[in-house]
């Protein structure tokens, strides 16, 4: 699920570096338009996808610390 994130957070970011490149384009005010509303959504999806990653980063670390703590879960407590 890692990897699957990772991908789909490297499409969004070269997205929004050839969204960025277009802008530097002469464009027509539709084609700017448009280009503007696909830069945000794609930055918007980058942004979502990166905090919901953390968070389950966030979550896995206290889990493993809380783990850690715990009698019978640490290896160096079993000797």
């Amino acid at each position: 699920m890692i990897d699957e994130k990772l991908v789909r957070l490297r499409t969004y970011r070269k997205n929004v570096e050839r969204y960025l490149g277009l802008l530097q384009t002469t464009l027509t005010e539709i084609e700017r338009q448009y280009v503007e509303r696909r830069l945000t959504e794609e930055q918007s999806a980058m942004e979502l996808l990166s905090a919901s990653s953390f968070q389950m980063a966030v979550e896995a670390n206290v889990a493993k610390q809380a783990c850690s703590r715990q009698p019978g879960f640490n290896a160096a407590e079993k000797s």
